[in-house]
């Protein structure tokens, strides 16, 4: 969704295509849903041999706001509960999902799930978005 130019600077962790230690998310929209999918490797691990909860938490995050950025909105994330439903191993893909749940002046609730390759549910989030004003916009961008 950036622009050519900011594309190739903004460093995002998530979602950047180049951060060089970066997850390189790539996202796509089916309807009123955003997914994204993520194949963890042994970098990425807490305990031996399973993926650290804190980087499960930040897909959940980035889809939802990926979710805002691809329809207009900047918006930044003011409150987030994850519920870690089950272990997800190294070297295994999650599907990822986000979608909105309800929107109220500048505040934006969405829900995220992320599911092992065979559907299995791994962990679900909700957070808050509040929007940010138009002057912010062009900091977060990089601009």
């Amino acid at each position: 969704m950036f622009p050519l130019d900011e594309r190739a600077t903004h460093m995002c962790f998530a979602c950047s295509p180049v951060n060089p230690i970066g997850l390189k998310l790539l996202f796509e929209d089916d309807g009123d849903v955003l997914r994204t999918s993520f194949t963890p490797g042994e970098e990425h691990q807490g305990w031996t041999g399973w993926v650290h909860g804190g980087l499960i938490s930040t897909v959940l995050d980035e889809a939802m706001a990926q979710w805002c950025w691809r329809r207009g909105m900047t918006a930044m994330t003011a409150e987030i509960a994850v519920r870690f439903r089950k272990g997800v191993p190294v070297n295994r893909t999650i599907l990822v999902t986000a979608r909105l749940l309800r929107e109220k002046g500048r505040l934006v609730e969405l829900a995220a799930e992320a599911r092992l390759d065979d559907g299995e549910l791994a962990a679900q989030a909700t957070a808050k978005f509040i929007r940010t004003p138009d002057a912010l916009a062009g900091r977060l961008d990089g601009g």
